[in-house]
């Protein structure tokens, strides 16, 4: 969430920022929190001030019994302050919430590069990368997958219903060989590999994204106020929740590798029965705390690697710049890495990479200690490393040919001497 501190100082930059989301409604949020901000500082001055007056009568009463003076009038007016604070810290309270309730709802303040637009075709594409090849004539993924004994929809479906798979033979090592893939050029670079939970609770989840917004795409647990993790993002940014950081530990880079679970699968269509949009997929992903000064550098960092792991499949792509009305409420900035897909001849998205700046950990509370002693809140950033459904049905449309399906050379040492992979008995 946005820090108070930011509100109070520069009201005028998130009313800015705002309105090139063109957010009317939490426009009115802020003109509410501001002004709730106002009565709260000024309430506190007046809560601090009788406590001060109630410390003062105190010191009096104790003074004039001392000196076997008259003492019940500063009594009487003594006794009168308690319930006067406690009906002032009640009136405090209900502002602090109603304060909290809109931070953790504005957006994150957006990088003067984000571009402006209404939505995702405003988007603004950075570079194009690759050959981009034909297969216009190919059957959807999914039902290649099945004709050559790769997976199972049906039966999946039958075990846990539709959006769900079952991978067979060294298709389904072939999704293990792209977790090594990026797991081990993650690790070259210093990444440290995180295996994390895939439960949260809702104390830690809040700390990291605005769960009113993703509620709705994620598992509960039944009977728990947990829930599957959407992406291992979400575990790594709570990791260190309530912590301080020493400046010389940061940066602290992480790899993530898990399974996701996500509610919603989208669009129709080729995406139907297929790998695309699905329930759950494995995933390696990306994720930094380091100083504020270093974060718009890393931010590049994140995003030169997905690009290396794509290269390195032999597939095109294009990066594009997301713009104010697709770049949601987490993110200052956001760079999508989309990877072309020959048999629909269309980029689709497979790498969302963005720096949250601190907005993150403000609401985790994740700060670090500088030398002179000072502390600020950390800046956070996270990027897909590779989703491996995905990037499974670029491979299968890209590198699929006379009946077999051809490794990209970066692959063979994950795939046990096998170079291109052929269908499977039934």
């Amino acid at each position: 969430m946005i820090d108070i501190k930011l509100v109070r100082e520069n009201p005028k930059a998130i009313e800015a920022d705002l309105k090139k989301r063109g957010d009317k409604e939490k426009l009115a949020w802020l003109k509410e929190l501001i002004s709730l901000d106002g009565e709260y500082r000024s309430l506190l001055q007046e809560i601090e001030a009788i406590r001060k007056k109630r410390n003062e009568l105190t010191a009096e009463v104790k003074e004039l019994m001392a000196s076997k003076k008259d003492a019940k009038a500063k009594i009487l007016e003594a006794k009168e302050l308690p319930e006067k604070i406690k009906e002032m810290d009640k009136a405090l309270l209900l502002r602090k919430e109603r304060i909290d309730f809109y931070l953790m709802r504005l957006p994150n303040v957006l990088h003067k590069s984000v571009p402006i637009g209404k939505d995702d075709s405003q988007n603004v594409m950075v570079k194009e990368v690759g050959k981009k090849v034909s297969q216009k004539n190919m059957p959807p993924h999914g039902e290649l997958l099945e004709k050559n004994g790769w997976a199972d929809f049906g039966r999946a479906a039958k075990v846990a219903g539709t959006g769900f798979y079952f991978l067979k033979g060294d298709f389904a090592l072939l999704d293990f060989a792209l977790q090594r893939f990026a797991i081990d050029k993650l690790m070259a670079k210093g990444y440290t590999l995180i295996a994390p939970p895939l439960i949260m609770n809702r104390e830690a989840y809040e700390g990291v994204t605005d769960l009113a917004d993703f509620e709705n795409v994620m598992y509960k647990i039944e009977g728990e106020d947990s829930y599957l993790i959407a992406t291992s993002e979400h575990p790594m940014a709570a990791m260190y929740r309530d912590e301080i950081f020493a400046e010389e530990d940061l940066p602290l880079k992480l790899a993530g590798v898990s399974p996701c679970f996500r509610r919603e699968i989208g669009a129709h269509g080729v995406d139907t029965r297929g790998i695309f949009r699905v329930h759950q997929f494995n995933k390696v992903e990306q994720f930094i705390y380091c100083r504020p000064e270093d974060s718009w550098g890393f931010h590049e960092e994140l995003l030169k690697n997905a690009e290396e792991i794509f290269s390195d499949l032999g597939l095109a792509y294009r990066v594009v710049n997301i713009c104010t009305g697709d770049i949601g409420v987490v993110a200052a900035k956001k760079y999508d890495l989309e990877v072309w897909m020959p048999r629909e001849e269309k980029y689709r998205e497979v790498v969302s990479n963005s720096n949250c700046t601190s907005y993150q950990a403000v609401r985790s509370n994740v700060k670090l200690r500088k030398k002179d002693g000072s502390k600020e809140y950390v800046h956070t950033l996270n990027s897909t490393a590779i989703a491996t459904s995905r990037a499974l049905r670029a491979i299968l449309e890209t590198h699929y040919a006379n009946g077999a399906l051809k490794i990209p050379k970066a692959l063979w040492p994950y795939m046990n001497g096998v170079k291109e992979i052929l269908p499977n008995e039934k």
